[in-house]
């Protein structure tokens, strides 16, 4: 599909949407228009957990609380200031600001480098208790638990503030939909399905996170303002950890990483409840709620996506072939681009100097000393439980280390995160196959080019610029024939082979490989031994790698540094470690004390 096509089906959709939203004071009664007023308005905030939970992998509870700075910024405002045309731009800029610097010190707090996903819900699921105690003790100022009413507002009629409210819903949905399937919008799928991943590609997923953060605080807040203006009533009830739990429930019934299911779990559960709770006054709950875990038992993933894949489903066994997957291929043409980073220097490429881990007492890494140049295939090797790949990852996170020093290029890492020392020029390749599951192979070369290509919010790009050591991978291993494939259907050794194109098109000058041979043929290890003599030979590349097939070591590496106990026992020429009587012994297990002895220069 092109991308003209695409947004003018989204652009039809939108039109529909607000022909119905039109349409809806002429056939509902006033009853039914009154209640979807203000379910309009909880759907647009419902939408903002769903690119939160669903879409970026953060379950939150907190997103009444920016509903309701939007409804108390108006409230307050109206309330104190009384109405005019200057106090409602005023209160409008409250609501925005307000909720931005809310959304900037949750961020702050749950965002942090580190942070997992449970202690950023955890803290989400504080803020509306917190919240609502601030509106509990402002007493006649906020109305404490009575909160604020009788206010005047904006003179529109029933019908203005359902069209007010359904167009809103509807540009907030559109907006979405354009972002979450543009380039930038994958990469919010990206941190959800591997946000370790994603930093040693270099992507900052905690700025990402704060800036989608503070988006969906600002339409909450403007769903909050359009709702006081609406009902001319604000309670802390609406800041509340109910109403935040509510919108999580709308999520999940609907379907959450689809925008519509939440959307319309919003307009139905909200409508629905308001008919029960007149109809059955001391049962409706208990109704919603029985539904509600029915529906998550039976459909973990929601309604709408049972509605969607049937039918596709169904048309799939009519036409005879297998349903595609639900992942959209947006990448048509691989075009060769010229490699952006700098030449090697005249230093190392790589220097380690004095390096030590600790974990408590014990002492993983012990002064760990050595060097290698551009063009130089050092290969780690030793016994497991040697240290190597924590030496992997001190080299490639500056917070690993315990002491010592790391020169990536001539430059000091300290103690940078993993994606300022891609920005080095560093670039690692995890033990185990490390790529996006749900993504396409293209569109994980493309989340691996976010450094370099800077991605677009409404677009999607037809084609991509890679360096030429990537080309040469996929044209190697076959990969360039398999770009519309979805990376959970490849083999292990395709796996290995996308996630090393994805390292390279970092391009980096330090490449660090953690087995990248493990569980592959005989064929697929003689490939990536080709394609890494050529990375240093052609390329340049300094390369670590940690590997255990001694053979594959002795056919491919300049030099040879065996590593035991977490210290350096020898470092030399592949013939002088295959001949070595230490290196014998250190793989037969036996002489520890004397191996230890020696690494440090003393006599057994």
């Amino acid at each position: 599909m092109t991308e003209t096509r695409r947004l003018s089906l989204i652009g039809l959709a939108a039109l529909l949407a607000l022909v119905a939203v039109g349409a809806g004071p002429y056939v509902l009664d006033t009853y039914s228009v009154n209640v979807l007023t203000r379910s309009l308005l909880y759907a647009a905030v419902a939408l903002t957990v769903d690119l939160l939970w669903g879409y970026l992998g953060i379950l939150t509870f907190g997103q009444s609380v920016f509903f309701a700075i939007g409804a108390y910024a108006a409230g307050l405002v109206f309330t104190h200031l009384d109405f005019s045309t200057s106090t409602a731009f005023l209160a409008l800029g409250l609501a925005v600001f307000g909720a931005l610097f809310v959304a900037a010190v949750v961020g702050w707090l749950a965002f942090w480098h580190g942070a997992s996903a449970l202690y950023a819900s955890v803290i989400t699921l504080v803020l509306p208790i917190v919240a609502t105690q601030v509106l509990y003790s402002g007493g006649t100022f906020t109305g404490s638990s009575s909160g604020l009413s009788g206010f005047m507002s904006f003179d529109i009629s029933m019908e203005g503030w359902f069209w007010l409210a359904g167009g809103f819903l509807v540009a907030v949905t559109t907006l979405a939909f354009i972002v979450v399937n543009s380039d930038a919008g994958r990469l919010l799928v990206a941190v959800r399905e591997n946000e370790q991943r994603c930093k040693y590609l270099g992507l900052d997923t905690s700025r990402l996170k704060i800036l989608v953060y503070l988006a969906c605080a600002v339409i909450g807040a403007l769903a909050g303002y359009i709702y006081a203006g609406y009902a001319m009533v604000v309670a802390p009830e609406l800041a509340g950890f109910v109403f935040g739990t509510e919108l999580v429930i709308w999520t999940a019934l609907g379907g959450r990483g689809t925008l519509l299911g939440p959307v319309f779990g919003a307009l139905i559960v909200d409508y629905e409840s308001a008919q029960l709770s007149g109809d059955y006054p001391f049962v409706w709950q208990l109704i919603i709620g029985t539904v509600f875990v029915l529906v998550i038992v039976a459909f973990p993933r929601g309604l709408l996506p049972v509605f969607v894949d049937v039918p596709r489903r169904l048309i799939a066994m009519v036409r005879k072939r297998p349903a595609a997957p639900g992942v959209p291929v947006s990448l048509s043409t691989l075009d060769a681009s010229e490699t952006q980073g700098e030449g090697p220097g005249d230093g190392p490429a790589l220097a380690v100097e004095h390096v030590t881990k600790r974990f408590g007492s014990l002492t993983v890494l012990d002064g760990i000393d050595f060097s290698a140049r551009a063009g130089e295939l050092v290969s780690l090797v030793g016994p497991n439980g040697a240290g190597k790949t924590t030496l992997m990852r001190c080299i490639a996170d500056g917070a690993e280390r315990t002491a010592g020093t790391i020169i990536v290029n001539g430059q000091d890492i300290g103690r940078r995160p993993p994606e300022h020392c891609v920005a080095l020029g560093v670039g690692r390749k995890f033990q185990m196959a490390n790529v996006f599951d749900t993504l396409t192979v293209a569109q994980c070369l493309q989340i691996a080019r976010t450094r370099h290509a800077r991605p677009s919010l409404w677009r999607r790009a037809s084609g991509l610029a890679l360096p030429e050591a990537t080309m040469h991978v996929l044209a190697t291993t076959g990969l360039d024939r398999q770009l519309s494939t979805p990376a959970h259907l490849l083999s292990h050794g395709m796996k290995q082979a996308l996630e090393l194109s994805m390292v390279l098109a970092l391009e980096p000058r330090v490449l660090l490989l953690d087995e990248p041979t493990a569980g592959l043929t005989k064929t697929e290890r003689m490939q990536i031994g080709g394609i890494l003599t050529d990375l240093t030979t052609r390329q340049g590349l300094c390369i670590l790698l940690v590997e255990h097939d001694l053979d594959f070591v002795r056919e491919i590496s300049s030099r040879v540094i065996v590593l035991h106990q977490g210290r350096i026992v020898l470092d030399g020429s592949v013939e002088e470690v295959v001949q070595s009587e230490l290196v014998k012994q250190v793989y037969a297990g036996s002489g520890h004390a004397g191996i230890a002895h020696q690494a440090q220069g003393e006599p057994a």
